[in-house]
């Protein structure tokens, strides 16, 4: 049996620090591909009636910040309830990119203290 502590291939959480979990690119930042990701994982009912309407506009991350009832209504989302669902998961979005954002803040104003 292979000692798992000799192998440089394996890591010694005693002898090593664990890397740093990687960020997620900020949602701002995201491409019209990563909507698209996103809205499969987390809009997923909608994800085939809808998926093309937000590929035909472009939204990028920035846009579905900004998104909106109104303006989920102009990209042609007619059906209220969808729109409802949706318009909940971008808030929820938006609330977890605005934690991140105010944790940053914090650590770089540690940082300069």
């Amino acid at each position: 049996m292979k000692d798992m502590n000799t192998s440089g291939d394996n890591l010694n959480p005693t002898n090593k620090p664990k890397p740093k979990a990687t960020r997620p690119k900020p949602v701002y930042l995201w491409t019209t591909s990563d909507v698209q990701k996103w809205f499969r994982r987390h809009c997923s009912d909608f994800y085939t009636v809808y998926s093309d309407l937000m590929i035909q506009h472009g939204i990028c991350g920035r846009a579905l910040l900004r998104m909106n009832d109104i303006s989920l209504e102009r990209l042609g989302i007619h059906n209220a309830d969808h729109r409802e669902e949706i318009w909940r998961q971008i808030t929820k979005l938006r609330l977890k990119a605005d934690i991140l954002e105010m944790k940053d803040m914090e650590r770089r104003s540690d940082l300069n203290n």
